[in-house]
C-alpha cells in the first residue's frame, strides 16, 4: 500500500485510468463481436450498417489510446473485405 501522498494520488489516478481503458476496450470488443456475428448471419445490409458503427468505435479507440492507428487500419481493411465478400 502507498504511504506518501504522491504515491496515494498515483494509485488513485491508476485506478481511474484502468477503469477508463477497460471500458473503452470492452466497448470496442463488443462492436467487433457484433460485426462478426452479423457477417456470420450473411445479412449484407445489416453488416454494412454495423460496419459503419464499428469503424467509428475503432476511430474512437485510436483517439483514446486503446489501439495504435496502424492496428485499427488493419482491422478496418480486413473487416471491409469481409463485408464486401458477403453475398
Amino acid at each position: 500500500m502507498a504511504n506518501h501522498f504522491s504515491a496515494l494520488k498515483r494509485a488513485r489516478q491508476t485506478e481511474k485510468r484502468t477503469a477508463r481503458n477497460r471500458a473503452n476496450t470492452s466497448r470496442l470488443r463488443g462492436s467487433l463481436r457484433e460485426l462478426r456475428e452479423s457477417l456470420a448471419k450473411g445479412d449484407k445490409a445489416a453488416a454494412e450498417k454495423v460496419y459503419r458503427s464499428t469503424v467509428s468505435a475503432l476511430d474512437k479507440a485510436i483517439q483514446k489510446g486503446v489501439l495504435h492507428k496502424n492496428t485499427a487500419a488493419r482491422y478496418k481493411s480486413r473487416l471491409s473485405a469481409r463485408v464486401k465478400a458477403v453475398k
